[in-house]
């Protein structure tokens, strides 16, 4: 028997993304959470239509608040946590259908059995390594890492360090939450994490102006967040975000993740990528 799923998404002036992500789940999903930002276009009026559940509040920096918020309002037993511009294939639906109908032993089996184990166990200790730890060692899997493939204009990286980008989307309801501190942090989850095998595509920047917004807005949260640890301002600094941090990420991508085997989307990726470490920098240092 298929346990009930709720989606739950966090958004705020989406209108050009909510319909396309909510047409990839609407087979999928018993009960859609929206949470909105208060934003100022059509998001609200569009989501409605798919009979989602839309609560309106504020726009925090931190958009991990929204996102706690359309967690806590599930009513099911598993959730599947989405942003906007994101989109569920039916490969991928078919297989959180499997999950929700399996038991913990076979999903152990299945775990055992990912064809791409290597490279996700390989990403997830990358991810611990950074963060932190994510999850216990045994008893019931209580959350999973989906892959996602990132757009980039007009192509899906698959180097520099991007794939398989993994992020937990499906948990168990009680079972894991996001602390709401940082923009980096993972999910705190109470139980095994596992991983699906199938792609969550991702459609981050289908155009060069919507990426500078979003880098924008992380580059600013960067800044916020020397402010907090009250990173010296001073030459030493200066040259360790100017030039060090910079050139260094830029050929780690580049050469060591084989960025450049994703052509001019791929250096084009690691550039700006490489960027946000002079410009968050600057923006600390020039901005009170």
């Amino acid at each position: 028997m298929k346990n009930k799923l709720t989606v739950a998404i966090a958004i705020y002036n989406e209108e050009k993304n909510i319909a396309g992500c909510l047409d990839s789940v609407k087979s999928l999903a018993d009960e859609i959470i929206i949470v909105d930002g208060s934003s100022t276009d059509k998001t609200v009026e569009i989501a409605k239509t798919y009979n989602a559940r839309v609560i309106i509040t504020d726009n925090p920096k931190i958009f991990h608040i929204n996102k706690q918020k359309a967690i806590d309002l599930a009513t099911n037993e598993w959730i599947l946590q989405l942003d906007a511009d994101e989109r569920v294939t039916p490969e991928l639906s078919s297989e959180i259908i499997n999950i929700l109908t399996s038991n913990d032993e076979q999903i152990e089996e299945y775990e055992e059995n990912l064809p791409n184990k290597k490279l996700f166990l390989k990403h997830q200790e990358q991810v611990d390594v950074r963060d932190g730890s994510v999850g216990g060692k045994t008893g019931s899997y209580n959350a999973f890492y989906i892959p996602r493939l990132n757009y980039f204009l007009g192509k899906y990286l698959k180097y520099g360090g991007v794939y398989p980008d993994g992020v937990i989307r499906l948990i168990r309801r009680g079972k894991a939450y996001l602390p709401c501190k940082s923009v980096h942090e993972q999910m705190v989850v109470n139980g095994r994490v596992g991983w699906l095998q199938h792609d969550l595509l991702h459609m981050a920047d289908t155009s060069f102006e919507r990426y500078l917004q979003r880098n924008s807005r992380y580059i600013d949260l960067i800044r916020d967040e020397l402010k907090r640890d009250k990173v010296d301002k001073n030459i030493i600094q200066i040259v360790n975000y100017f030039i060090f941090k910079p050139v260094y990420w830029f050929f780690l991508t580049q050469i060591r993740h084989k960025g450049i085997l994703d052509g001019f989307q791929g250096l084009t990726f690691s550039f700006f990528s490489a960027l946000r470490y002079p410009r968050a920098y600057f923006r600390y240092i020039t901005k009170p």
